[in-house]
């Protein structure tokens, strides 16, 4: 029996299938157009191997072995475009590379048509093999290098990516893996080689089988993870023939195995009768015993079909990954992607604990809808009384699901909820503490909630409420973290002003009294003009900390900024014997705001002088970084001095402004808004800024910025993040 004739076809078979699934689904979509470019590569591939493990004459084999080949050409530049549309690359960097990878593989295809790419077949154990032309050696070197490259594209995708799409890529990237190697033993005969290096096994092809496996890994991924843009809900029915489906891919293994342990007892007919034998008992076992799929745990069974008719997978994950959400915002969309995509809720409402008022206010909903003016929700109205009187884990609000007499307490919640339309109300409990409802809509199948969809919307709503009091929790913390910052800041700036001022104010006074000396004065006015200007040098100080500053962004030499602030603090260094070195390379080219910069370096230099015993050194290095992004680059400035650094303690309040463990107020040391001001100017590059520092060994601080700026870098980020503010979603 010919297995790999039968795997081929079923690769075939499998890969058609998937493929018209995905163009099924929505056709106008780049990434299901280019998937179809793919696909068509890989059924052209299978097809070829196919026709050519049948017994045919050299000519029809080496017309077939074009056909194989010309799937072979497309298939590495479509897996790559696709790979880049999935990882959502920069749209018009992916364009111009595109276009100049899809004119090299047509180069190739027409010249397979003139004989250049293959120019034969031989005939092997296997089946017929192509004999490689000239262009086919080079179009190896290309193929070597855009595997290689979607692969690496992809591990560093998905280190970086959200959870959500980080499963998705990694699936991806498992199916491609597979594919790649498998696909290139296949590459062997073609270059020559018939036994494995430094064995004497024969070749064996094992791409089909890889093409196989790799259609069951992205059709598992478009139906768990929504991979290609593909949303599945299975119906019963659905449900049914995966698992059927999930049987005759095991047989069909199972099988292929038999087969290469007794290859002489088998034949073609009877593997398909065995193939046919299995479907037929498994259609006859769930008809007649429906639980013969049921029995036992069915945990495989939810990872197989990805719940999309239970949901179990989906809001198992979503649980799990909650705490991962520092953000409301990101949480919501992910719940919406649950309730409206999967599990079709045609609305659902969250409520939440306004901790300004202590009233329940709307938070976010679907579809979206102004707040409702009726329901007057207080802590002690119906709905939450009945929640906390009878720690009910939800209230139905539709009769038909109730099977006990309706009690008051409950006709007044459900009428009080009654202008949301709610099918059901879930608390969110936090200890003895009611903090919100989440109220869920009617499906939009029309059918209704099961005790099992039920016991899934408890287990969410009571780990969703979990989440959301903590990221309250974190708010208020932040909160108080800002007031206590004031404070401080308050008491800073009236000790350092009064400090300033009352020089001033003494000699007002003595003129007004006509008691002043011209010695006096001499003594008295100097002090008065420095101590005005320290005052109006403070102030913008002050104003630049608080503003969201502007930048003015150029291209610019990095380098020659930091040149130029050596030279400033120059004066500086030599009043204090302290020599200021720089190393680094020429011409490096970052965008910028070359007047902030300058202050920035300046700033860290003149830190760094004043923290340097006589007769030591303090460096400023600037060194590239490994690149990591395609669009921009990445350089590191280092000022490092050795002094007597800084202690555990002080370091983690250094960045807070109007901390300072100098003397404040003689106009030349500052006030303890200097490094605050330093990593103002980093972040409103997209930079960071850090200190690393070790008592009696010196300091380093450092400074990582882009070469070009990101959009929206413009305006300086927010002081805090997003709130839950009680606002209509």
């Amino acid at each position: 029996m010919d297995v790999i004739r039968i795997t081929a076809l079923t690769a075939t078979l499998f890969n058609i299938g998937l493929t018209v699934l995905v163009l099924s689904r929505d056709f106008r979509s780049t990434l299901h157009r280019v998937y179809l470019a793919w696909g068509i590569s890989v059924t052209l591939w299978n097809l070829g191997v196919v026709q050519l493990s049948q017994n045919i004459t050299p000519d029809e084999a080496f017309a077939w072995a074009k056909v194989l080949q010309l799937g072979v050409i497309f298939m590495p530049v479509t897996l790559f475009h696709l790979c880049l549309v999935i990882a959502q690359s920069p749209v018009h960097w992916r364009k111009w590379v595109m276009r100049v990878l899809y004119l090299i593989h047509i180069g190739f295809a027409v010249s397979l048509f003139f004989n250049k790419f293959i120019v034969g077949v031989r005939l092997l154990n296997v089946g017929y093999w192509s004999k490689p032309g000239p262009a086919f050696t080079l179009f190896s070197y290309f193929y070597v290098f855009i595997t290689a490259g979607l692969v690496m594209l992809l591990y560093r995708k998905q280190k970086t990516a959200p959870p959500t799409q980080r499963t998705r890529l990694r699936a991806l990237l498992l199916a491609i893996v597979g594919l790649w190697v498998f696909g290139t033993n296949d590459l062997m005969p073609i270059l020559g080689h018939d036994m494995y290096p430094f064995t004497h096994i024969k070749f064996y092809p094992l791409g089909s089988m890889a093409a196989v496996f790799y259609v069951v890994i992205i059709g598992y991924s478009v139906l768990q993870h929504r991979l290609l843009d593909i949303h599945l809900t299975l119906s019963r029915f659905a449900a049914q023939m995966v698992r059927l489906l999930f049987m005759m891919l095991v047989g069909f293994l199972l099988l292929l195995l038999a087969t290469f342990v007794a290859p002489d007892r088998f034949t073609t007919f009877s593997f398909g009768a065995d193939m046919v034998v299995l479907l037929v008992s498994a259609l006859v076992a769930s008809v007649f015993f429906p639980q013969f799929f049921g029995k036992g745990s069915d945990k495989l069974e939810r990872q197989i079909l990805g719940d999309r008719f239970e949901y179990h997978a989906q809001v198992q994950n979503l649980i799990q990954m909650m705490r991962s959400f520092p953000d409301p915002q990101f949480l919501m969309q992910e719940l919406q992607d649950l309730l409206a995509g999967t599990m079709k809720m045609r609305s659902y409402q969250i409520i939440l604990l306004d901790d300004t008022t202590r009233n329940f206010k709307l938070f976010h909903c679907h579809p979206q809808r102004v707040e409702p003016e009726s329901p007057d929700l207080q802590v002690d109205s119906p709905v939450f009384s009945y929640f906390q009187e009878t720690r009910a884990k939800c209230l139905s609000c539709n009769l038909i699901y109730e099977t006990d007499q309706e009690t008051l307490m409950q006709r007044e919640a459900r009428l009080q909820l009654t202008p949301f339309e709610p099918e059901f109300c879930f608390p969110f409990f936090v200890g003895n503490d009611l903090i919100g409802l989440m109220l869920l809509g009617s499906k939009a199948s029309g059918e209704l909630f099961t005790p099992h969809d039920l016991r899934l919307l408890t287990e969410l709503s009571s780990g969703l409420g979990l989440v959301l009091n903590q990221i309250r929790l974190r708010q208020q913390l932040q909160v108080v973290h800002e007031q206590d910052l004031l404070g401080r800041m308050s008491r800073g700036l009236a000790h350092d002003l009064n400090n300033l001022l009352t020089p001033v104010q003494t000699l007002l006074q003595l003129c007004r009294e006509s008691r002043l000396n011209q010695e006096t004065i001499d003594q008295l006015l100097p002090m008065g003009l420095r101590n005005l200007e320290t005052v109006r040098s403070y102030v913008n100080e002050a104003l630049f900390f608080s503003r969201s500053a502007k930048l003015h962004g150029q291209m610019g030499f990095l380098d020659e900024m930091v040149r130029e602030a050596v030279a400033l603090v120059q004066p500086l260094a030599e009043s204090k014997s302290v020599r200021v070195s720089f190393a680094g390379p020429s011409e490096v080219v970052i965008e910028m705001d070359a007047v902030l910069i300058k202050r920035l370096v300046c700033n860290l230099l003149s830190n760094a002088i004043d923290a340097s015993p006589a007769g030591s050194e303090v460096e400023a290095r600037l060194t590239p970084l490994p690149k990591t992004e395609p669009n921009r680059d990445w350089h590191r400035l280092q000022i490092i001095d050795h002094g007597e650094g800084i202690s555990a303690e002080n370091l983690q309040r250094v960045f807070t402004p109007y901390f300072t463990t100098k003397n404040t107020g003689d106009g030349k040391r500052g006030f303890g808004l200097g490094l605050a001001i330093a990593r103002k100017i980093v972040h409103l590059h997209g930079g960071n800024l850090s200190i690393s520092s070790k008592e009696k060994k010196g300091t380093t601080m450092q400074v990582d910025l882009p070469s070009r700026l990101n959009q929206g870098q413009a305006a300086s980020p927010p002081s805090a993040g997003p709130r839950l503010n009680m606002v209509p979603a």
